[in-house]
C-alpha cells in the first residue's frame, strides 16, 4: 500500500498557513501558536487508532499497538524559530504521520511490532538558548538545575514557561519512561545546508551529527589614540584575532567535512579613535570524527598563540560548550540507503551539521539514522526555506520504505 506524500504535502501547507505570517513561521515553542499547531496535529490523529498522551518533558507521544511490543519510533518537531521556514522539523513529524496512516491501513491497526511517533518538544531552543530539550530528557542528558533559571528576551523563566504548559522542569528526566522498548529511531529533515543542491542530489542517507567545540578567545593588547600610535608600535588585539578568523578556514579545508565559524566578534573600546586593547572572539568547531575535531581545536589554539605573539598580545581560551560526535547505526544507514536507491537510483551518505533530535536519542543507545531532503539555495531557519514538491514527495515516499525496511530488521533482530 503507498503511502500518501501528497495528502502529508497538503499537510505542511495547511500547517504554514495555520501558523505563519508574513515573516515566516511562528510556532516558538511554550507558545500560543505552538501549541495551536500541536492541537491541529492531534485532531488529524483522531482518525486513527492510537493512543496518544504527553510525557514528562512536553514530548508529544502518539502509539499504534502492535502484535510486538517492540517499537518503532518515528519523529522530529513542530516548534520553530522566530520567523522560520515552512519545514524544519515539521516535516519529519507530518511525513511520520503519512507513515503511521499508511501502515495502519495496511495491517487494519494492528502491525507486526508497535509503531510510535514523537513531537519533540522545543528542539530548537531559540527562546532560552537550550536547544534538544525534550529529547535530552527522553535520553537522561538533561541538565535541570543549569536550564531552570533560563531567561528568554522578556525575564520569563524557563522553569515558568514550561510550567504554562504543564510541565514540571524537576520532573522532566521522568519522559525516560519512554525509552521502554524502543527498537529504533527513524528522522526525516531537510538538510538545511547546499551540499545535496550543489550535488543535482534529492536525498541523502546521514552518517551522524558532528561533535562541536565552542570556545571563547580573548586576546589583550593595548587601548592606545589611533592618531598619535606608530603601526610598528601597536599592541592590536583585533590584529591577532583577525588572523584566526582568517587562519580558521585553512584549518577546516584539511578536513572533507569539518567546518569552523568565527561568528562573534567584540572590540574594547570599540571606537574608531582608538587602537583596540581587547577583542572576544566565538569559536565554532564541528567534525563527526572525534580525533579530527581535536587536531583542529589544537591548531587553532596554536595559531592564536602565534598570531598574538606577533602583535606583542595575550590570549585566553575558555570552553563555552561541546558535544561529541553522535554516528548512527551501521546497519540503519544502510537501509536508509538502500530504500533512497529504490525510490531514485542512487543514493549519498554525509554527516549533518546541525544537532538534532535524533542524536540525543542515539546517544541513549537506540538504534538511529535520519534521511535529509535536498533545501533550495541551503536556506534554513528562514521564511524563504524551501524545497521542490518533487523532492519532499520523493521523500516521503523514501521514507516510508526505510519505516518499512526497518520494522522488518527489527521483527528479525
Amino acid at each position: 500500500m503507498p503511502v500518501d506524500a501528497q495528502a502529508a504535502i497538503d499537510m505542511l501547507k495547511e500547517l504554514r498557513a495555520l501558523t505563519s505570517d508574513e515573516n515566516g513561521a511562528q510556532r516558538l515553542a511554550w507558545s500560543p501558536v505552538w501549541l495551536k499547531a500541536r492541537a491541529w496535529f492531534q485532531s488529524r490523529l483522531r482518525e486513527l487508532p492510537v493512543e496518544h498522551h504527553l510525557d514528562a518533558a512536553g514530548n508529544s507521544w502518539t502509539t499504534l499497538a502492535g502484535a510486538s511490543p517492540k517499537a518503532l519510533i518515528l519523529g522530529s518537531h513542530l516548534d520553530s524559530v522566530p520567523n522560520g521556514g515552512w519545514l524544519d522539523g515539521c516535516l519529519g513529524v507530518i511525513a511520520a504521520y503519512a507513515v503511521l496512516r499508511r501502515i495502519a491501513d495496511e495491517y487494519e491497526s494492528k502491525p507486526p511490532i508497535t509503531v510510535r511517533l514523537v513531537d519533540w518538544a522545543d528542539e530548537e531552543g531559540a527562546r532560552f538558548g537550550r536547544s534538544l530539550f525534550g529529547s535530552s530528557a527522553f535520553a537522561g542528558t538533561q541538565s535541570i538545575e543549569q536550564d531552570r533559571s533560563r531567561t528568554d528576551a522578556g525575564g520569563t523563566r524557563l522553569e515558568d514557561a514550561v510550567a504554562t504548559c504543564d510541565v514540571s522542569i524537576d520532573a522532566i528526566g521522568d519522559a525516560g519512561v519512554e525509552r521502554k522498548n524502543a527498537a529504533a529511531y527513524l528522522e526525516l529533515h531537510i538538510e538545511q545546508g547546499s551540499v545535496l543542491e550543489k550535488m543535482g542530489l534529492p536525498l541523502a542517507a546521514v552518517l551522524g551529527t558532528k561533535g562541536v567545540e565552542r570556545h571563547a578567545i580573548t586576546f589583550h593588547g593595548q587601548e592606545a589614540h589611533s592618531g598619535s600610535t606608530p603601526m610598528t608600535a601597536r599592541r592590536d588585539a583585533l590584529a591577532a584575532a583577525a588572523k584566526l578568523a582568517l587562519e580558521i578556514r585553512t584549518i577546516a579545508k584539511r578536513h572533507p567535512d569539518a567546518v569552523c565559524t568565527m561568528g562573534s566578534l567584540k572590540t574594547f573600546p570599540g571606537i574608531v579613535t582608538a587602537v583596540v586593547g581587547r577583542c572576544e572572539a566565538a569559536l565554532d568547531q564541528r567534525d563527526l570524527d572525534a580525533g579530527v575535531l581535536a587536531e583542529m581545536y589544537d591548531e587553532a589554539q596554536q595559531k592564536s598563540i602565534q598570531f598574538a605573539a606577533e602583535e606583542g598580545c595575550t590570549v585566553e581560551w575558555s570552553r563555552i560548550w561541546n558535544i561529541a560526535p553522535e554516528p548512527f547505526h551501521p546497519q540503519l544507514i544502510e537501509l536508509c540507503e538502500g530504500a533512497i536507491r529504490e525510490t531514485i537510483g542512487r543514493s549519498h551518505r554525509m554527516p549533518s551539521g546541525p544537532l538534532h533530535d535524533a542524536a540525543e536519542v542515539s546517544r541513549a543507545g537506540i538504534p538511529t539514522v535520519m534521511m535529509f531532503v535536498q533545501s533550495l539555495k541551503g536556506i534554513s531557519h528562514n521564511k524563504i526555506e524551501d524545497t521542490s514538491e518533487e523532492h519532499l514527495k520523493l521523500a516521503i515516499e523514501a521514507f516510508d520504505k526505510l519505516a518499512s525496511k526497518t520494522m522488518a530488521w527489527i521483527q528479525a533482530s
